[in-house]
């Protein structure tokens, strides 16, 4: 239902007027910690603005209906009360009342708070312990500062005034969202708020109204595809409440390290004094269009996929990279970056180092970006969504050895049996005429009191089998990594190439995600015809994919990869 609704930033001291609580609101609830820390972040501003959170009400009559808000202003009430107790000072008395529906006594114990009455109810103890904890945190200091503080609240500390035109049933709905829910405001529905406010003041008719509506509900849909989504960043949707929040915290600058709530409302607040909600939502329309031009651009796409996936760059140093520049220019640039990412690449890197995995993920990764991204008619395009969210919304990547031809040492006689279990096919298969080693692995299935030195020594000789005969390099280079799901990865560590390469065409068979290049590596596709034989991977074989990689992401690497 469409709602009247003033929504503006307001300085403490300016605040006003009469405030009731309702009946359907508990009293005031605040102990020593939450009363020293609004205290502490008052005094520590220094200079910079303070935002509080939102202060919900409902004009009722010549009074607010406080549906939000009432433990803050209860104890900024309790402050000014405090300081202009102890100085007589007026300029220190509160510019407003509190008075409660249901708690006829508590408005004027506010008024004056006595210690003695502490013991009379719940809510008397609550004020007079609020009450204290203000008066020794004041008396700590070490000079008088009642000016600062007046100070503080009439130039520096603003809340968020949020004043809705509900029913009563409404009010008391949006009350249980924000207080027993414990479901708060987000920026983004404050700013939400703004756009549609019917305040006057706004100078915004009914049909720009609706069509921000549209166009706000429209930006929500598209951001809800996870193609999408996943293009433009690293974190999953439980980092945001409603996904607007992305371009919204965009055009405002937010910076991930930025924890201020409400930040971004603050933003928009503040731009307003100075264009109009117009021009504003027009910033962020033509925001939200940029994206999704990139989106939809076959290159820009897989270029600025790659560098927000490999953390190279956030999105937002991508957009500012992007300001006022030709769109050769901005492609230009983003070769540059995709090129610095690659500065550490070079010949001999090596699973060993833990550094250099690193490297050799990055490598790999980008030489599955690339390899979709130059696909004939660019009819392909780079899953990043299916990278991104594996495995309860975690990225977990790793380097698969395409070939193990010193597997790990396996732990017990499960292990061993399903790794002869899943070996024995491929000899049956491979080398058919390999009747003893076939007698000897399923004599060593079938065996209660397998031990591990007996199966140690069939294991290799199975190894020996399903190799490729001479050297075919370190296993722990380049040649013969490729990415895989981490889960995959540990099933399928201890295999020889021919077992991986069919659980490999099973996996996708089952609509698994494989990245592209481990598909093609499995399916031998980077090798000449003339060298190909299905079952072994070779020197051959690694000469051939390396030769890919260098190929593909030749105007990248700082040098050619070679072995």
């Amino acid at each position: 239902m469409e709602k009247d609704i003033v929504l503006e930033s307001r300085l403490v001291g300016t605040i006003k007027g009469d405030f009731f609580v309702p009946s359907y609101q508990r009293g005031y609830r605040w102990g020593k910690t939450e009363v020293v820390r609004l205290l502490d972040d008052i005094y520590s501003c220094d200079g910079d603005s303070y935002y509080l959170q939102p202060v919900v009400v409902r004009k009722n009559g010549n009074k607010y209906e406080l549906i939000d808000g009432q433990q803050r202003l209860t104890t900024i009430y309790l402050i000014y009360r405090y300081m202009n107790n102890v100085s007589g000072d007026l300029r220190y008395a509160p510019k407003f009342s509190l008075e409660y529906a249901t708690r006829k006594k508590s408005a004027s114990f506010l008024q004056s708070v006595d210690m003695a009455r502490k013991e009379e109810n719940i809510d008397f103890w609550f004020i007079c312990n609020a009450y204290e904890s203000i008066e020794q945190w004041f008396k700590d200091k070490d000079e008088q500062i009642f000016g600062n503080i007046d100070k503080c609240f009439n130039e520096k500390v603003q809340i968020i005034w949020y004043e809705v035109n509900d029913s009563d049933d409404e009010a008391i709905s949006l009350f249980a969202r924000l207080n027993i829910g414990k479901i708060p405001l987000t920026s983004a529905e404050l700013v939400k708020a703004m756009f549609l406010s019917r305040d006057t003041r706004l100078g915004i008719d009914e049909n720009v109204r609706q069509e921000i509506a549209l166009q706000w509900d429209n930006i929500e849909r598209d951001l809800h595809k996870d193609n999408f989504w996943y293009f433009l960043t690293n974190q999953s949707i439980a980092s945001y409440q409603t996904r607007i929040d992305l371009v919204l915290d965009l055009v405002a600058g937010k910076k991930k390290s930025n924890g201020e709530t409400y930040y971004t409302f603050f933003y928009f607040d503040n731009m307003r004094q100075e264009i109009s909600i117009k021009e504003i939502w027009r910033k962020i329309h033509k925001t939200f269009l940029v994206l999704t031009d990139w989106f939809e651009n076959h290159n820009l796409y897989h270029k600025i996929g790659y560098l927000i996936a490999a953390q190279e760059l956030t999105l937002m140093e991508i957009y500012n990279m992007s300001l006022n520049k030709t769109k050769p220019k901005f492609i230009d640039d983003l070769d540059s970056r995709i090129k610095y990412s690659m500065k550490d690449i070079h010949s001999g890197l090596t699973y060993d180092d833990p550094a250099d995995k690193k490297k050799i993920r990055k490598l790999l990764f980008l030489f599955n970006v690339e390899s979709v991204h130059s696909f004939e008619e660019n009819t392909q395009w780079f899953p990043f969504d299916k990278f991104k969210v594996i495995d309860n919304g975690k990225v977990a990547w790793s380097l698969e050895h395409i070939h193990a031809q010193q597997s790990d040492r396996l732990r017990d006689k499960k292990a061993w049996k399903e790794w002869l279990n899943t070996h024995i096919e491929s000899i049956k298969v491979v080398a058919g005429n390999e009747k003893n080693l076939i007698a000897k692995m399923e004599a060593a299935l079938h065996k209660s009191d397998l031990r591990g030195e007996d199966f140690d020594k069939i294991q290799q000789e199975a190894i020996d089998v399903l190799s490729e005969k001479g050297n075919i390099g370190d296993i722990h280079s380049v040649s013969n990594l490729a990415l895989l799901k981490a889960s995959d990865n540990a099933a399928l560590s201890n295999s020889v190439f021919d077992v991986k390469r069919n659980e490999i065409i099973k996996m996708d068979s089952e609509g698994k995600y494989i990245p592209f290049c481990t598909r093609m590596v499995f399916l031998k596709y980077y090798t000449s015809s003339a060298d190909n034989q299905l079952h072994f991977w070779g020197q051959s074989d690694r000469e051939a994919y390396l030769a890919a990689i260098n190929r593909v992401l030749n105007k990248y690497l700082p040098e050619k990869i070679v072995e």
